[in-house]
């Protein structure tokens, strides 16, 4: 197989789905997906959530935001950025960090529950979003991408790697692909901007074999293998062979999950498992349940082309791995 031919087809592909995919500003991460769009586009309002206190996100995406204002600054790298279309004596990034409260983030947990009608135990990870179109309506922005659709498609997730088939798995759930962003993003009247899960690329990533997806590149194994070398001379290594951080993490979100679950006594979760009838992860997973029951209501029963959700009744559509209202994951 010619790699470099693999990576330039890659890079153009996303590109020209960057420009199809246009939008005002992009919910900016610094993780691997977020970074190569901004780098792609940077002439795109950068929004960036962490709770405050917490968070390692930030560090990586003032390492981005630094290296790409630098670039005029460069000249071995001017000819690169050049094939993207950027001009190298452009303006510098405009990117907003946004430091969230805990009792902010607490507060805003139901009405987050409201708009995805869920009580999947990823609402930390949803919460990130909530916040980073919520300052984007703020700012008046109009448009949004995020990096949606790339860790599913270029198996970034780390149980990826224990999958059998995983090109069959990847193709399975590319067609019921789902993401918090777009009822968040209606809710907001933002339209949400998705470059990996354009049709036109996505075709073409699902025709990249898993094992180059999922590869060792020093000594370390790497999800999202193919793609960060594709970028691999865009970016800086720190950046490229960045781990997987979950948004929850990176954003500093994560630290929600401690704090509800210390809402709820072990006595109390015991009593109310037998009551409700549905299978809790966890004390936190209650605490989402109990919401969901007061801001939504009832948990909607199976429809005729739809099997029932083992955890909490729902109906699951034939072909998906995962219950939209309560996360429950089955057939891996």
């Amino acid at each position: 197989m010619n790699y470099l031919n693999l990576y330039n087809q890659l890079k153009n592909k996303l590109i020209d789905s960057v420009k199809r995919n246009s939008a005002e500003g992009i919910l900016f991460s610094g993780g691997l997906d977020t970074s190569i769009l901004m780098a792609i586009e940077p002439r795109m309002i950068g929004i960036h959530i962490s709770l405050k206190d917490y968070g390692s996100d930030t560090e990586y995406a003032k390492s981005v935001e630094d290296f790409l204002n630098s670039i005029k600054n460069m000249p071995d790298l001017q000819y690169a950025y050049a094939l993207l279309h950027l001009i190298p004596n452009r303006e510098n990034l405009k990117i907003h960090y946004r430091k969230i409260k805990i009792n902010e983030t607490l507060n805003a947990i139901p009405n987050v529950i409201k708009i995805l009608k869920s009580f999947d135990p990823a609402i930390p990870n949803d919460m990130a979003v909530y916040f980073g179109l919520k300052f984007a309506k703020e700012l008046k922005i109009k448009s949004i991408i995020t990096g949606d659709g790339s860790d599913e498609l270029f198996a970034g997730y780390s149980y990826m790697r224990n999958i059998n088939n995983l090109d069959n798995y990847i193709q399975q759930i590319s067609k019921k692909m789902y993401f918090s962003s777009n009822k968040i993003g209606k809710y907001f009247g933002i339209e949400i901007k998705q470059p990996y899960m354009d049709k036109e690329f996505r075709d073409f990533s699902l025709e990249i074999p898993a094992k180059l997806k999922i590869k060792k590149e020093n000594r370390k194994i790497f999800g999202k293998w193919v793609l960060r070398k594709a970028f691999e001379d865009l970016l800086p290594k720190k950046i490229i062979w960045q781990n997987k951080r979950p948004l929850e993490y990176g954003s500093g979100m994560t630290k929600l999950r401690e704090i509800i679950s210390n809402k709820i006594s072990d006595e109390e979760f015991i009593e109310k498992q037998k009551i409700y009838q549905i299978k809790f992860f966890n004390k936190e997973h209650l605490y989402y349940y109990e919401i969901y029951k007061n801001v939504v209501g009832e948990i909607p029963k199976p429809k005729n082309n739809q099997k029932k959700c083992p955890g909490c009744g729902a109906g699951i559509e034939y072909g998906c791995f995962h219950c939209r209202i309560c996360g429950y994951v089955i057939n891996l």
